[in-house]
């Protein structure tokens, strides 16, 4: 099949890269020319594990190709996805500019049938936003041909994209259009063979599935977040708690692990555009509202502990901090709790030493060259003649420690775990003030 994507971003060229990567003609445009160059040298712009080879194999075998002319495109693809960005508006709500820019461009240069398709994450009743905008510029032209516009909401984590796309639990399709489900079937067939795993719905239904999933696991972080508030004051160790919640089937282990709250481009973003589009509803979302806060709440814990645990003198002070991405595997430092902790640390007159294994350039894009802080090229040169190191990613390479050689190199052995890597026992017994989440011996925040 001919394809085409708009956007190249996380979703946008894991979309285009996996399909071309089954056979079908694929056209990515993007309105960036330097991205667009870079990714015809085989420069990926985004840190996804395992994209560059199946990039650079699909480029090779002449089944993905790059530009930045959305007439092209256009003409291009029987099926056109739209993956371009939706970020948060002032109010919360999803911003909708990039997508029915690329809408009023698809009514602007088609001459022949085409399948629209929102992949972005977008509110429900943006398909039919979408539907009028190109059929605006069609009246414009004084011209009707027939196109239609479903939407195929994606359910890519960042750092496991591609295995989420190629082996996806389902794949999702809002449509009312007996032709679009019999061309997504053969656009998604190399990927459902195993078994049946489209599902087939109306497309405001698809939009909500979408908001739902996220809002529902950003939830069981925050619960579990709420639950490590209570058990801290409690005296009683989360660990426990997860493993006894976690082994009720009903439950399950998979986003239960307290933390120092979510990040990301997905979680926050989305849980505040529902909210947002409850409120345009005229109903409260309550829990969404209180999901949001939890969260906003939580990044703040690290820099509590820390603070108490120095008595409130954190001036002067060099901590070392252990990953800035919001999670393992990505590059991605949007809403991250390492970027809460290192403004409230400078805004106290402390100083920062990081690391992270693929964030690093990200930071030094965000904050820039500043005194207070220096990027380190490996966690052991973070930690050298710091006074105390804190935790804020669970990368691989955090997850064991030589207790004896850290604490050697740290002025004070103060170890602040927002991701609870390690044993309480371990950590105290080489002689560390240990303080994790909600872990028994972690400092109690009033």
């Amino acid at each position: 099949m001919k394809i085409s994507v708009f956007g190249t971003g996380y979703v946008g060229l894991v979309t285009g890269a996996c399909l071309a990567d089954v056979g079908h003609t694929v056209l990515c445009v993007d309105v960036n020319q330097a991205k667009i160059d870079q990714l015809k040298q085989g420069i990926i712009p985004i840190h996804e594990p395992g994209i560059d080879t199946v990039v650079k194999h699909c480029v090779k075998e002449g089944t993905l190709h790059f530009t930045t002319s959305a007439a092209e495109a256009v003409a291009h693809g029987e099926l056109i996805f739209i993956a371009v960005g939706t970020p948060p508006d002032e109010d919360g709500s999803a911003d909708l500019q990039y997508v029915l820019a690329v809408a009023k461009s698809i009514g602007e240069h088609m001459t022949d049938y085409k399948v629209v398709i929102d992949k972005s994450t977008v509110p429900v009743g943006t398909a039919e936003k979408v539907q009028s905008a190109i059929a605006a510029q069609l009246k414009a032209r004084g011209t009707q041909i027939p196109f239609d516009v479903c939407s195929n909401p994606e359910f890519l984590k960042e750092g496991s994209a591609l295995e989420d796309f190629t082996k996806g639990a389902r794949i999702i399709v809002g449509t009312d259009s007996e032709r679009v489900v019999e061309l997504m079937r053969e656009c998604y067939a190399p990927y459902n063979r195993n078994h049946d795993k489209l599902m087939f719905m109306d497309i405001r239904a698809a939009e909500l599935t979408k908001y739902a999933a996220n809002a529902m696991l950003a939830t069981k972080i925050s619960f579990m977040n709420e639950m490590a508030q209570l058990a801290e004051r409690l005296g009683v160790d989360i660990e426990h708690v997860r493993e006894g919640i976690g082994s009720d089937p009903r439950i399950g282990y998979h986003f239960i692990y307290p933390g120092c709250g979510y990040g990301g481009s997905c979680f926050p973003k989305d849980v505040k555009a529902l909210t947002r589009t409850a409120k345009s509803i005229g109903y409260q979302a309550e829990l969404l509202e209180a999901v949001d806060a939890v969260n906003e709440r939580q990044k703040s814990v690290l820099f509590q502990k820390l603070h108490k645990a120095f008595d409130g003198d954190l001036k002067g002070r060099t901590i070392a901090v252990w990953g800035l991405a919001f999670k393992p595997n990505t590059d991605d430092m949007r809403e991250a709790p390492s970027r809460v902790l290192m403004e409230a640390l400078w805004e106290a007159g402390a100083k920062v030493k990081a690391f992270d294994p693929e964030a690093r350039a990200e930071c030094a894009r965000i904050y820039g060259t500043r005194p207070d802080l220096t990027l380190c090229e490996t966690r052991n040169e973070t930690v050298a003649g710091a006074d105390a190191l804190v935790i804020c990613t669970e990368w691989k390479a955090f997850r064991t420690v030589d207790f004896a050689w850290l604490k050697s190199q740290l002025k004070q052995p103060v170890i602040v775990d927002g991701r609870n890597l390690y044993r309480p026992e371990d950590a105290r017994e080489a002689g560390f003030l240990y303080y994790a989440v909600a872990r028994g011996d972690s400092i109690k925040l009033s």
